[in-house]
Parts: structure tokens; sequence; C-alpha cells
């Protein structure tokens, strides 16, 4: 008895073996796509020099691989392709193609079995004795990557000008040479649903937050339900916002949502957001004119400048080439300081004024009193004090800086009204909500200009 079965048990070792080189392989070449895909979608941004990056990090992540224990890596790029969306069956196209035709591309798929044959081929010692078939086995796998996110709020304003970089020359005196981005001067208050570059009525817009530009979306996708959890997070499930048109709807419904928009003051309000994934900033202090302003001397009596509508365009008179003596300024400074004007931004950022250079910039009055000491600090960077507010004690370990800023869409205007309307992006703007959104107003200062790139969320194998 033992004899037969010693044949058996050598038999069953024999098998482990051949089968545990085909696992190990299978595992290998699993390794391989993923760290593959995740390392060409994270350059993938739309344009024929995203795809071009992604190519060149595949083949060094793929160089710094090895198979067969040990065996370097023999890469091929006809093994990478490249998708407009996650779907496996979806149209993946080649390298070549992709890169003429790089819009809506955002997703990395790698099939290693387009890699040369060797990499996938194991050659069994002991199954082939049952079959000349089982001599060899080809193994192969596949791995889809991409930026499932961006943090991007679904609310979108007009740009108040098409110029990226402006320079705003301040009589003073002294002269002051101003940066204005988009029309948008650093540290100053706006009121996001007063603004429009082309009439005297507003234009803002709620974004559809589920298709990527390039997708045709769906109205429904844009309804006050549907968007009230992006909202509340300020993310959209799309890897950018630029690359191609997205959708859009007009007016934003800020009367549904604008209790989303407070959950980063601490506020939720009939549950509608959840503190797990809708923190609140970690200095909640609201910034109200006239009570809550104390590092401007006389404190505003707005929270933002008086509205203007020369040259009809609803602005503020704070965008005006001259303001109006007398006129009513909101908070200033509150998050940025104002940049000083360079035709591109230095390698270090753009340098900004200090608090002496308000005459300069804004007239005789009002003037800095008792503002934060330090060439960079601001009320928001405090950490005691009149100018910070702490979050509730449940909420306080989770909260975030910056929650409080919104990245808000700068459309191309003017855009054609209707539910799901096209609209381009011409960049992501910082502003900071300086007190909680009402049913017809959100204040926000704008901050400055945001690389697109550093807003995307993570980027994602898929199914």
């Amino acid at each position: 008895m033992f004899i037969p079965l010693l044949f058996v048990l050598l038999g069953f070792c024999a098998l482990a073996i051949d089968l545990g080189m085909i696992y190990n392989r299978k595992a290998e070449l699993n390794g391989i796509a993923k760290s593959v895909a995740l390392a060409a979608a994270r350059e993938l941004n739309g344009t024929q020099a995203g795809v071009t990056a992604a190519l060149t990090k595949a083949d060094a992540a793929a160089r710094r691989l090895t198979y067969q224990y040990g065996s370097p890596m023999i890469w091929n790029e006809a093994a990478i392709t490249f998708g407009t969306s996650p779907s496996p069956t979806g149209d993946w196209i080649d390298a070549t193609t992709a890169k003429s035709t790089p819009a809506g591309r955002y997703y990395a798929k790698v099939d290693t079995s387009a890699l040369d044959p060797a990499v996938g081929t194991v050659d069994t010692f002991f199954i082939q004795i049952l079959s000349d078939y089982t001599a060899t086995s080809a193994i192969s796998d596949r791995a889809v990557a991409g930026r499932g996110s961006v943090n991007v709020t679904p609310l979108a304003i007009c740009a108040m000008s098409p110029v990226p970089r402006g320079a705003r020359t301040n009589p003073g005196p002294p002269i002051t040479v101003e940066l204005v981005e988009f029309g948008f001067r650093r540290g100053v208050n706006y009121d996001l649903m007063q603004l429009n570059p082309n009439a005297t009525t507003p234009a803002n817009f709620v974004v559809d937050p589920v298709f990527p530009p390039g997708a045709t979306g769906a109205s429904t996708h844009t309804s006050a339900a549907a968007v009230g959890p992006f909202v509340c997070t300020g993310t959209m499930w799309m890897p950018r916002v630029t690359g191609g048109s997205i959708r859009v709807s007009g007016p934003f419904p800020l009367s549904d949502l604008y209790r989303q928009l407070n959950s980063r003051f601490d506020q939720y309000e009939n549950n509608l957001c959840k503190a797990n994934g809708s923190p609140p900033d970690f200095n909640v202090k609201i910034y109200e004119a006239a009570t809550a302003v104390s590092w401007m001397s006389p404190a505003p009596t707005a929270q933002v400048a008086d509205p203007s509508t020369t040259g009809a365009r609803l602005q503020t008179v704070l965008d005006l080439p001259a303001p109006p003596g007398g006129a009513k300024f909101g908070p200033l400074w509150s998050y940025a300081r104002a940049a000083k004007y360079a035709a591109t931004e230095p390698p270090a950022g753009d340098a900004t004024f200090l608090v002496s250079d308000w005459t300069s910039l804004y007239g005789a009055s009002p003037t800095a009193s008792g503002y934060p000491t330090g060439a960079t600090n601001t009320p928001y960077l405090m950490t005691s004090g009149s100018n910070y507010g702490v979050p509730g004690a449940t909420h306080l370990a989770i909260s975030k800086e910056n929650r409080r800023v919104l990245n808000v869409p700068l459309l191309s205007c003017p855009i054609a009204t209707g539910d799901g309307v096209s609209a381009d992006v011409l960049a992501v703007g910082k502003f900071f909500m300086t007190i909680p959104a009402t049913a017809t107003s959100v204040y926000a200062e704008f901050g400055g200009i945001i690389p697109e790139k550093s807003l995307s969320g993570p980027v994602e194998l898929y199914p």
C-alpha cells in the first residue's frame, strides 16, 4: 500500500510545485499591471503632453520591476492603452492614437498579454508528463487606473476676465502694480452670487459632478438632491474639470444647498452633511463685518464692497480702475494678501504686499489696525485670539485646514441658458468663505488660482 501511495504523494508534490510557479507568475504580472497603470494614470491630464508623460512614467515603472524570480522586466508600449472611462470594455486606444486625440483620456489600462511572450510563459516540470499541451502555461493580467475625483466644488461662476495674469495699476500714492487673475483681486471679498462680466444680472451655475469633460451628461445630475453630497465634500466624481467642455445648469440652487456649504463652519443642520466625510475647518471663526473684523479700521459696514454695474457688468467697486470715494469695503485680507504683478509666476510664488501698502491699494480708508504680524500671516492662520474659532469638541479631532476654501471653476462666459449646457473652464479659483452662506449669498474672499493638478483626488484602481 505504501509504494502506490508514495507515487500519489510525489505526484501531488510535483503538481504543487508547478501550480505554485503559475500562481507566483500570475501574482507578479498582477503587480506589474497595477504598478504601471497607476504610474501612467497620475500623469494624464487630457493633453498630448500628459499622454507623453504617462508613457515615460509607465516605461520607468516597468523597468524597476522583475518577473520569474528576478528576471528584468521586458516592457512594450503596446501593453498600455488609454480610455475615457474605466470600463474594461470601453473605448481604449493605443499610445499613438491617444497622442493625437488626448482629450478626455484620463484612464490607463495595462494588459500584460501584449508584452514579450517570455514574460507570461511558465515552463512546467511535472504537469507536462500528463500531456504535451501542459508543457507551458501562458499567464497574463490587466489593470485599469485613473483619477476618480477632483477636489472642486460643483459651484461655478464666470471668470470676470479671460486674462490669467493681468496688471492693475493703483494710483496710490505711491503707485503699486497689483496682480489680477481672471479679473479677481486677491484678498478682496466677493458675493459669488452677484457677479457677471457680460451683463448686470447675476450668472452662476451648478456643475454636473459625475460626467467628466467631453461627456454628454444628464440634466438630473444637476438637481439639488443629486448635487448636495458633492457640495458637502467639495469634490466631484470626475478626474478633471478642464481638457473638454463640462455640463452646467443655471442658476446655482443656493436656497437648497447653502446649508451644505456651511458644514465647513461646523454647522450640520438637518444632517444634510456628515462630519466624517465633510469635516469642519480647523478655524470656524465667522468674520462678520462690523463685529468680527478686528484688523480693519474703521470696521467694514458691509460684507462685500459696494456693487457696480459700470460698463454693463455686475462687479464690485473694488474692481473699477478707481473706486469712488466713500465706497463701502468688505473684509480685506482675512485669508490671502494682495499679490504683486509679475508676467509669469515666480518659482517661489507671487510676492505679496504688506499691510503698510493698504493706502496705495485701497485709498485712504480703511487702514490695517491690529493685523497679524509677519510677512505671510493672515487672520485665518491664527490658532488663538479673536481671529480664531475652535470647532466643537465632537469634531475638533477631524477638522481640516482650508475646508472653508471653495475651489470654484471659472467659466468662459457668456454661456447658453438651460440645463446641462456646455461650458469651458478657464481655471479654478480659491474662494475663502468669510461667513456662512445664506439662501441668497456666498461671501468669499479670492485667494488666487490653484493648479488643477494639485486638486486631483487619488489615482485609483478599477475592477
